[in-house]
């Protein structure tokens, strides 16, 4: 009992709004540190300070992560963000020396643990792992678009102009920047002289991929976004419909139970509230009949 009462504090301390508004500004102070190491001439003599504050970073990054571990538990390891920030932070606990020294590079991706703190971040991503199965569908058919305009513009242009279209690798990548609309005037123009026709092929590939297929893809992740934030908000709304119908059914019980004593009370009275109600319009309907009597009395002693 008393571990898991030290778990639930340690579990309200590592959840809790401050805790996590730290843990943030840690990570961006160390993006900046580590921004301010790539500036060797300018900030060399910082370099025993910044070997300091590294450690003090990572030092930080294990107690958290350690923490986490002991208020969630075996749960802990049921989160893929959370093995994601055991594997950034694991790599900072490696010796950095011999083989291993590429692995510093790695500490860059520490400020990535951003997207595993702010939830936004979080949904924004989780939306995108879950629209990869419709990118896949829409990035294969640009794909083949491309490939099936290379083995064209290859056949159509290669004399012309080799130095764009001069074997089916050139050719990908020219239409690669065709695709991103980048300097597409410079490679009409290196073919348009010879072949008057070119227009028709550049014109009709980047409707194809650039207006039509590209927007496919953003409409996939935009449909994902959607759908990630939706089943987020349906969550909460079955939440509050469990709640009122869980107060509903307490108040109803609460008047039956009214209702029961009440009939009990009327039993121990004797009697229905119908036959009540008769007792007590009877003497007010019998009331009319005694003042005939009255007058009846009244006129036989006149006479």
């Amino acid at each position: 009992m008393a571990s898991q009462s030290l778990r639930g504090r340690v579990a309200g301390f590592v959840e809790s709004r401050w805790f996590q508004n730290t843990v943030i500004a840690v990570i961006v102070l160390n993006g900046i540190t580590l921004g301010l190491e790539t500036y060797e001439g300018r900030f060399s003599f910082l370099h025993e300070r910044f070997l300091l504050i590294e450690s003090l970073f990572v030092g930080f990054f294990a107690m958290e992560l350690a923490l986490k571990m002991f208020a969630r538990g075996w749960s802990f390891f049921r989160d893929g963000w959370n093995w994601f920030d055991l594997f950034v932070v694991g790599v900072a606990l490696i010796p950095l020396t011999g083989s291993f020294s590429v692995l510093r590079l790695m500490r860059v991706l520490r400020l990535l643990r951003l997207i595993s703190v702010i939830p936004n971040m979080r949904e924004i991503v989780n939306a995108l792992f879950r629209s990869v199965p419709g990118l896949g569908t829409v990035i294969g058919l640009l794909f083949v678009v491309m490939y099936t305009a290379a083995v064209m513009g290859e056949k159509l242009f290669g004399r012309i102009s080799p130095d764009y279209f001069g074997n089916l690798g050139t050719t990908l990548y020219t239409l690669f920047m065709l695709l991103t609309t980048e300097n597409w005037p410079d490679i009409s123009d290196s073919v348009i002289e010879d072949a008057p026709y070119a227009w028709i092929f550049f014109v009709v590939f980047i409707v194809i991929s650039a207006f039509i297929v590209l927007n496919l893809i953003i409409g996939v992740i935009v449909t994902s976004m959607e759908e990630e934030v939706n089943a987020e908000r349906w969550e909460e709304d079955q939440e509050v419909e469990l709640e009122q119908h869980q107060a509903v059914m307490l108040r109803l019980e609460q008047l039956s139970s009214q209702v029961a004593a009440l009939s009990e009370q009327v039993g121990v009275l004797g009697g229905s509230p119908g036959e009540k109600t008769r007792d007590a319009a009877g003497p007010d309907t019998k009331k009319p009949s005694a003042r005939k009597e009255r007058r009846a009395e009244k006129r036989n002693r006149r006479r």
